[in-house]
C-alpha cells in the first residue's frame, strides 16, 4: 500500500465515515447481457457449435462465441471480453485432445498392456554411457 493511498483513504473516511470506504464493486465496463440473455447464451453454447453452423469441428473459440453473441443479441465483444463472460458463466478454457472418431479405447488399452513392452524393447541392449 502506498502512502498516497493511505492519505486518500483517510481523507475519505474523515469526510464520509465508514460508508465512504465501502467497495464500489468491480471496475470496468458492465456486462451488456441481461440475466435472461446470459441464460439463452448458455443454452446455445451447450447445444454445440454444429447447431450454430460450425460443423467442421466441435470447438467453441472466442471468435465464434463473439460472433454468436453478435448474431443473437447485436452486441460486439472482444475476445478478452468473451473470455471474462464465459468464465462468469462457468466455462473454462481447455485445449481439446485431437482423437479420431473411430478410436477404440478398449483396444488401445489392450494393446498398451499386451504389446507395448515387446515394442519398446529391453534396456539391457543399451551400452554404458
Amino acid at each position: 500500500m502506498s502512502r498516497k493511498s493511505a492519505y486518500a483513504w483517510h481523507a475519505s473516511w474523515r469526510e464520509g465515515g465508514r460508508a465512504a470506504l465501502a467497495s464500489r464493486g468491480a471496475g470496468g465496463f458492465p456486462c451488456q447481457l441481461s440475466g435472461a440473455q446470459a441464460e439463452q447464451l448458455q443454452a446455445e453454447l451447450e447445444a454445440g457449435p454444429a447447431a450454430q453452423g460450425w460443423s467442421e469441428d466441435q470447438r467453441w473459440t472466442l471468435a465464434r462465441v463473439a460472433d454468436l453473441i453478435h448474431r443473437l443479441f447485436g452486441y460486439r465483444y472482444t475476445p478478452r471480453g468473451v473470455s471474462y463472460l464465459l468464465h462468469r458463466l462457468g466455462w473454462s478454457p481447455q485445449v481439446p485432445v485431437h482423437r479420431a472418431v473411430e478410436r477404440d479405447e478398449p483396444a488401445v488399452a489392450r494393446w498398451r498392456t499386451e504389446q507395448w513392452s515387446r515394442v519398446r524393447g529391453r534396456p539391457s541392449s543399451w551400452g554404458r554411457g
